[in-house]
């Protein structure tokens, strides 16, 4: 890993598989075409207030500008970003953040609650086994906690999260 000069975050070049067609990532991973094409990517979701999308062909990319604020509202883009994840059948499937910490894990744990039919803590066990370093921030913990309640009509764990040994406690930290 090493500090991106532009969002001055800690980022990883390597994307992690979290099925056979869907990868997440930071911000590096995008960039690098050959291994865009490698994988097969045909969709790329960039979860950034300003990293631009590469242009590449054959591959479409969703925005959701977003920032990491506990107080931003991630929820709004959890159906549209699954829905966009699951129909893509063109090929792989990227979603990317500045660091691969905490937007992206977070959107693919929605789509994984939606689509894979797991209780959030399974998509975060399910996240973390094959991303170790993610840390969602407590906000959107939170929106997770809702959306699976929407889902299933109960919480299978409590507002802090304990599926997990990290969590952010810091409720107005920008990240």
């Amino acid at each position: 890993m090493r500090r991106d000069p532009r969002t001055n975050s800690t980022t990883d070049r390597t994307s992690c598989p979290i099925t056979p067609s869907l990868f997440l990532s930071g911000a590096d991973a995008p960039l690098n075409r050959a291994l865009m094409t490698h994988k097969g990517i045909t969709l790329i979701v960039n979860a950034t207030l300003s990293l631009s999308c590469p242009t590449y062909p054959g591959v479409e990319c969703v925005r959701v500008a977003v920032p990491d604020l506990p107080t931003a509202r991630l929820s709004e883009h959890f159906d549209r970003v699954a829905a966009r994840i699951h129909n893509n059948q063109a090929g792989g499937t990227l979603v990317h953040c500045a660091a691969g910490m905490s937007r992206s894990p977070a959107l693919v744990m929605a789509y994984l609650m939606k689509y894979k039919g797991v209780t959030l803590c399974q998509a975060h066990h399910w996240v973390r086994q094959r991303r170790p370093f993610i840390r969602l921030n407590a906000g959107f913990w939170d929106q997770l906690l809702d959306y699976e309640k929407r889902l299933y009509g109960k919480n299978t764990t409590e507002r802090k999260m304990q599926c997990s040994l990290e969590v952010r406690e810091e409720r107005n930290m920008k990240y």
